[in-house]
């Protein structure tokens, strides 16, 4: 018997890097400038017209100064995240 996951809310993910964004103040253009990436693309992922890549997240968690774990753990809200190894 298979057990599959529970599906991850990439709504809160979203959610998530809007508050930081606000948090910090910052305008699409100058997260768009911290992270290298495209203006629009910050938006599409914010208003939740794409996932983004994996190096999206990454570029987005450094200009954000925020550890990607961290991030990520958004797309386990409403259920337990998997527990960590050895621990």
């Amino acid at each position: 018997m298979t057990i599959f996951p529970p599906d991850p809310d990439f709504e809160a993910l979203r959610l998530e890097l809007a508050r930081l964004r606000a948090v910090r103040g910052w305008s699409y253009d100058e997260l768009a400038a911290r992270s290298g990436l495209a203006r629009r693309t910050l938006i599409e992922i914010e208003q939740g017209r794409t996932i983004g890549t994996l190096n999206t997240w990454h570029a987005l968690a450094h200009a954000l100064g925020t550890p990607l774990d961290e991030l990520f753990a958004t797309l386990c809200n409403g259920h337990e995240p998997p527990e960590k190894a050895g621990g």
